[in-house]
């Protein structure tokens, strides 16, 4: 069986999710302007430092949909993907998601961004597996703030692939593995996967990629 991962933010979108749905709830008047923007933007270059604690991080970013509450938080994530996902979904990202589906690989989303945010983007890029960060529940259902089980960031996403593929009855060795990610976040991933694909890569990542041999993709070419 083949087996197509892709990272999301930076690489199927040209922006990030988890941090452009921080700056919308900012515009719809969720979170304080000028103190949640300090914070969103600190966490932000600690994601690309590789230092980010997602725990903290998870609990800053979900805390205005948990004090909303279920129905104010649906509401305002379909507006999210109306007017700032959507313009995002770019041809070319949807072009190569096709191909491998056409090819009859298996095809799911990786990310390091939590399921409320990335389930809706998920399926608006017609894929239907998505591994993303889960987030606990409380008695009546609504998120907590904490994570659920391992979080699917850096040598978590080794981890949460091993979890699925055990959950259809395989192993890493009895299928081949392609994954696509912009990020030296992933380079856990990108080494166990067959055939890593540095996409949009960061600088770093670009470089090793080159050293080492791995292809490079750059999907958005226009993208600045």
């Amino acid at each position: 069986m083949k087996v197509t991962l892709f990272d999301l933010d930076h690489t199927l979108l040209p922006i990030d999710s988890d941090y452009a749905w921080g700056e919308f709830t900012q515009a719809i008047g969720w979170t304080d302007p000028v103190v949640f923007k300090q914070r969103n933007d600190a966490f932000y270059e600690h994601y690309k430092a590789g230092t980010l604690d997602v725990h903290d991080y998870v609990r800053f970013a979900t805390e205005a949909i948990r004090l909303k509450g279920p129905e104010a938080a649906a509401q305002a994530r379909e507006r999210f993907m109306r007017e700032v996902v959507g313009p995002a979904i770019r041809p070319e990202a949807l072009q190569l998601v096709r191909s491998h589906q056409d090819a009859g690989d298996r095809v799911l989303i990786v990310t390091a961004t939590n399921e409320f945010v990335t389930e809706p983007i998920a399926r608006a890029l017609g894929v239907d597996e998505l591994i993303a960060v889960r987030l606990a529940r409380d008695e009546a259902g609504w998120i907590t703030g904490e994570i659920d089980g391992v979080p699917s960031m850096r040598a978590g996403k080794v981890d949460r692939v091993g979890q699925w593929l055990a959950a259809q009855g395989l192993d890493w060795g009895q299928v081949e593995t392609t994954f696509y990610s912009d990020s030296m976040n992933d380079l856990p991933l990108l080494e166990r996967c067959d055939h890593p694909v540095a996409t949009n890569p960061d600088a770093v990542l670009r470089s090793l990629a080159a050293q080492r041999g791995w292809r490079i993709l750059d999907l958005f070419p226009s993208h600045p």
